[in-house]
């Protein structure tokens, strides 16, 4: 016969409290003394007591199914911020529910509000990377449903989760600008994606402040085609010597295109990528690229959707998850 899992009444039993002051501990009451949390802190501990949100949906009335609205899982970045907060769910006993969309457009953001919301999820995380669907989403859900936007901030009344893609593009043109380059060319993606405006922004004011040229933008749409007709175009002007590209896919074609013309990676031209995806150490030759740890924004999307849950009138939060770069072999000072 298997054991029942530990529950909040054997938790009060083993820290000497009541019930009721249990749960005001996990609910991060603040009339708590300090020796009585640690008393219940160590029970849980003892005990291995997880919070079933079974129960608390019984009490609250609140479903325990999380609706998530995101791109296509084709998308790394958007794929791989759901994959973290799914499991950050998981470990919270709670159900997750996605619904991707083929086309980032008001009408499919509509649909997919209007199914989630039709199912009785207790909130919506919103992972889209542009603020013109977001803002319609957000438009959409009723007032006391909670809403986090994940990759984009419509307004300071909902919670928000961001990777600073702004810094990311700042240390990708620093790196190649303080390897002695004279300037930067920049692959940006797709226009009207906050990633992408993001990281062209801060490409174009790296160089500005360095007193840098600031060459003219070639456009992508994050896929390795793109980024292949890019560098066929980039491998025909000798004085490019340094690519930032605004992902490691559109890099990736970048990098067969400069193969093809002529231009060794990265003894002609060094090459830095954004997103660092399981595969860029692996390129040839491995790629420097900007590191975005998508799990733990999933995490902390998830978290403040929680908080949300958990007060009656929750202060909305911003959290800013850091970008860093990440030296590999397809860098170097320039020829000469």
């Amino acid at each position: 016969m298997s054991r029942r899992p530990p529950a909040l009444h054997d938790v009060a039993a083993v820290a000497g409290v009541s019930h009721q002051t249990v749960s005001r501990v996990l609910n991060d009451h603040p009339h708590v003394s300090a020796a009585t949390r640690a008393k219940v802190e160590r029970a849980i501990d003892e005990l291995g007591y997880r919070r079933n949100m079974n129960a608390r949906v019984l009490a609250t009335g609140r479903s325990n199914v999380i609706g998530v609205i995101s791109p296509s899982s084709i998308l790394y970045g958007p794929s791989a911020m759901v994959d973290g907060l799914s499991r950050a769910a998981q470990d919270a006993q709670l159900t997750v529910t996605v619904d991707h969309l083929a086309e980032l457009d008001p009408r499919s953001v509509r649909a997919a509000v209007d199914r989630l919301l039709g199912q009785g999820v207790a909130g919506l995380l919103l992972v889209l990377p542009l603020d013109s669907v977001v803002e319609v989403a957000s438009k959409l859900v009723p007032p006391r449903t909670p809403i986090v936007t994940v990759d984009s901030q419509v307004d300071d009344q909902a919670s928000s989760v961001t990777i600073d893609q702004y810094a990311g593009a700042v240390h990708a043109t620093r790196h190649l600008l303080e390897l002695g380059h004279p300037t930067v060319w920049h692959v940006a993606g797709p226009q009207g994606w906050n990633d992408s405006a993001a990281r062209e922004q801060g490409w174009h004011d790296t160089l500005s402040g360095a007193g840098a040229e600031v060459p003219p933008v070639v456009r992508g749409d994050w896929s390795p085609a793109s980024g292949y007709q890019a560098g066929r175009m980039l491998a025909r002007i000798p004085d490019c010597t340094a690519i930032f590209a605004a992902n490691d896919h559109m890099a990736l074609g970048l990098a067969r295109a400069l193969h093809e013309g002529g231009r060794a990676i990265p003894g002609d031209v060094s090459l830095v990528g954004f997103d660092d995806v399981p595969e860029s150490a692996y390129y040839t030759p491995p790629l420097t690229t900007i590191h975005q740890d998508f799990a733990a924004a999933g995490r902390a999307g998830l978290e403040l959707l929680l908080e949300q849950l958990r007060e009656d009138d929750p202060t909305p939060r911003s959290v800013t998850v850091p970008a860093t770069l990440v030296p590999r072999t397809s860098t170097a000072p320039p020829r000469g």
